[in-house]
């Protein structure tokens, strides 16, 4: 693995992004004033809006996401998707903002809040055909102060659960995209202590004059964003907006981009809007609602800034010295000066064998095992240090796991047969110079955190049949982890690997007992010459 991807894989992991955790209706039983709505909540998938939409809903709730705890800054933000007040679009103006949040530590909580009623199963059909009528204003008119009662609701939830939530009563703020822009602009104009919020964030916001108020003396500062090309005509909205938040002299930023369209969210179009959420992060930033409450908890900005120097330190080293040849040469020169230990046992690997003695370092306490894994190696480079890190030290046993970083293509494109040829050069290496060997299966993966799209899981099973047949034609040991810990995906499961790679203690846990097996006998087999 080129090293710089070492470090963005571990960041990675470190900041791994959560699912939506749990649901919490916001009222215990039918929500004032729609006490006598008796239609379903729905889903629409195929719509002339092309992405997932939500429609009747009765029954307003909150998806909560959590970000990971060791970058949580203790801030967190109501999220309210638009949709014309008919619709949801819940995906990029919900559950895609609020992942995306939590990988800067936000704490999210999407809003579904109360809508007019769709009569079919195709409401983004029904809500097209009402823009086009001169009265949808006065059609919509009844539910928005609903929508905002919703809102309010939401933010004083989150306000009373703060502590269970382990976010600051004072850093709780709202955002909200078209309709849901609605919400969050009522927000900012009236609200009591509880349901303040602390920050506001109307996007392409539809902001109808009689919401607008006089603006309180402790308004919350704004962020805005809009499109001038809005196909609605929804710029003038943001425009006026920040316009009286300046004249208010209340702190204000906006963001009117050239081309965009309304319904940007986060959907990816190859234009500036597709880094809106970038500019609000920095907002956000710059008024300190990113550094963590938790002093023990550093920034996602201040660990980035921790891993580039990593990345850099390790990238001199990596082009220095690209097999790393140095990172054992102390070790091996005092595993040299000792008697040989017919028991001893090298384990040859990359990160995964590299991290095993730090997550489970009871499985190494007093045996005559070598940890020779180094972080991000393919098996081209554990080739290169093979003689230095295992032959060498004349142990009476290699156990190699090696070739997920070859997958990954992480010094390049290299096809399966050579990676298992490297494999094998290393065996047979070992078996010429009197050393029993062990070979691992390559652990199951479903997915790179850090190379998406790469679709590993049938690469991995067809390299671990060619290490088989060749441990079985040449008699030697076959440690199978993969059956031990694939999922349904032919993955690791979330218990046995946080990120989908690198293994927890319970999977160390798991790999511990068979390997050791694979050991003893190997140890006691007269290996086949």
């Amino acid at each position: 693995m080129k090293l710089k991807l070492i470090g963005t894989l571990l960041l990675l992991s470190a900041l791994g992004v959560q699912a939506q955790q749990k649901v919490i209706s916001l009222y215990p039983g039918a929500a004032p004033g729609s006490e006598n709505w008796t239609w379903n909540e729905g889903e629409s998938d195929s719509n002339a809006f092309n992405t997932k939409v939500v429609y009747n809903v009765t029954h307003p709730s909150l998806g909560v996401f959590l970000p990971d705890s060791s970058i949580a800054t203790g801030t967190a933000v109501v999220i309210c998707p638009g949709g014309g007040f008919h619709t949801l679009s819940i995906n990029s103006e919900g559950y895609d903002v609020a992942k995306w949040l939590n990988k800067q530590g936000v704490a999210c909580f999407v809003l579904k809040y109360r809508l007019a009623h769709s009569l079919t199963n195709d409401p983004v059909k029904e809500l097209i055909a009402k823009m086009s009528q001169k009265d949808f204003p006065k059609q919509v008119a009844p539910v928005i102060p609903l929508a905002i009662a919703d809102a309010r609701a939401a933010l004083t939830y989150v306000r009373e659960h703060a502590s269970e939530y382990h976010v600051s009563p004072q850093r709780i703020g709202i955002m909200g995209f078209s309709a849901g822009g609605t919400l969050a602009g009522a927000a900012a104009f009236n609200y009591t202590a509880a349901n303040k919020p602390d920050f506001d964030a109307p996007i392409y916001a539809y902001v109808p004059p009689e919401l607008i108020s006089k603006i309180p003396d402790d308004a919350p500062p704004m962020f805005i964003a809009a499109a001038t090309d809005d196909q609605l005509g929804l710029a003038p909205h943001s425009i006026e907006l920040y316009s009286k938040w300046l004249a208010s002299k209340h702190s204000a930023e906006l963001h009117m981009y050239a081309k965009g369209g309304h319904g940007f969210g986060m959907r990816k179009q190859s234009l500036p809007t597709d880094n809106w959420i970038d500019r609000f992060n920095e907002w956000l930033d710059l008024k300190g609602f990113l550094k963590p409450i938790d002093p023990q908890v550093k920034s996602v900005k201040e660990r980035a800034d921790q891993w580039e120097a990593y990345h850099k330190q390790w990238e001199d080293a990596f082009h220095k010295d690209w097999a790393n040849m140095t990172r054992y040469k102390a070790d091996n020169e005092k595993v040299k000066a000792s008697a040989p230990n017919p028991k001893s046992v090298v384990y040859m690997g990359d990160s995964i064998t590299d991290f095993w003695i730090s997550r489970d370092s009871t499985f190494w306490s007093g045996k005559p095992y070598f940890d020779r894994g180094i972080s991000g190696q393919t098996t081209t480079q554990m080739l290169v240090r093979f003689r230095e890190d295992v032959i060498d030290l004349k142990p009476g046993a290699v156990v190699i796991l090696a070739g997920i970083n070859d997958i990954a293509q992480n010094n390049g494109p290299i096809d399966i047969e050579d990676i298992f040829g490297n494999i094998q050069s290393m065996a047979l290496l070992a078996k010429a110079a009197n050393i029993k060997v062990v070979l691992c299966s390559v652990l199951p993966a479903y997915a790179f955190p850090w190379r998406p799209g790469m679709e590993p899981a049938q690469k991995v099973v067809q390299l671990n049949a060619m290490i088989k047949a060749f441990a079985d034609a040449n008699k030697m040991v076959y440690v199978d982890y993969h059956s031990a810990m694939a999922d349904e995906r032919k993955g690791l499961p979330k218990n046995l690997a946080a990120d989908g790679v690198h293994p927890t203690v319970e999977g160390y846990r798991i790999m511990g007992p068979l390997v050791e097996k694979g050991i003893a006998e190997a140890l006691k087999t007269k290996q086949a010459r």
